[in-house]
């Protein structure tokens, strides 16, 4: 069954654009924000773009397909698609603030046919003791919450169940998957969030008349996978990648 793209909207929309900004923005929406490690201590932009899945990576036959980049909602553009639990919507939310352009960050979007199921990841690096502490902050709010609600500006909105869950192979990294239903049609989704040293990752994984969790565990632990290869580091590493930015380089 495929929902009218506004009531996809509802979900997926506000979920994918949700979480496409990464751990980092949980600080962004202080004014004040900004890397405090030099810039060739922290992978570039293009090091973390070339981090990111790719539909190939997904599967040749998988049918995804890359989803141009859009600006940001603005904070006067519904500003607010989530509520319910303060801890969880201030994360969710602050997406309304992107990262300031000093900040290395890169996300892509890639959705299957008539956008079932949609996968979304976003990395962004920043002061070692910052992505640290972002990252505790995130791991409680998916502790703490029960029900988040969502509404992207439409007539409807629908609440979600939210439970923790384990996508990878570290049970350290926080991650929850959120049930709920829309005019009858079962909807599904998992955040999962990792580090990788002065890198955080948030991924995203949106299906509809579906709940298994089988597919986002493989695509996030690609997502993992990519990502330790590429910046020469390990899930969950408390030291930066060892691929940075040559000295001078432009982030």
């Amino acid at each position: 069954m495929s929902l009218p793209r506004p009531v996809s909207a509802l979900t997926a929309a506000a979920l994918c654009a949700a979480v496409a900004l990464g751990p980092a923005q949980l600080a962004s929406a202080s004014p004040s924000f900004a890397p405090a490690a030099p810039a060739d201590q922290l992978p570039s932009t293009d090091q973390l773009k070339a981090a990111l899945l790719t539909a190939n990576d997904l599967g040749p036959q998988s049918g995804f397909t890359e989803v141009p980049s859009t600006p940001s909602p603005g904070p006067g553009g519904n500003p607010s698609p989530v509520s319910g639990c303060d801890a969880l919507s201030a994360l969710l939310n602050s997406h309304a603030t992107p990262p300031p352009s000093t900040v290395p960050h890169a996300e892509t979007e890639l959705d299957g046919q008539d956008d079932n199921p949609m996968v979304s990841q976003s990395l962004t690096a920043g002061d070692l003791n910052q992505v640290t502490a972002d990252f505790a902050k995130a791991a409680d709010a998916f502790k703490a919450c029960k029900t988040v609600t969502f509404d992207a500006g439409t007539p409807d909105e629908t609440t979600f169940n939210v439970s923790p869950v384990t996508l990878g192979d570290r049970p350290d990294a926080p991650a929850v998957r959120l049930d709920g239903t829309l005019g009858g049609v079962q909807l599904n989704a998992y955040i999962g969030l990792e580090r990788f040293g002065t890198v955080g990752m948030v991924f995203g994984f949106f299906q509809r008349d579906g709940s298994s969790s089988q597919a986002a565990s493989m695509y996030y632990r690609t997502a993992v996978a990519k990502v330790e290869r590429t910046l020469g580091t390990t899930a969950g590493a408390t030291t930066p990648p060892t691929a940075v930015a040559a000295p001078g380089a432009a982030v």
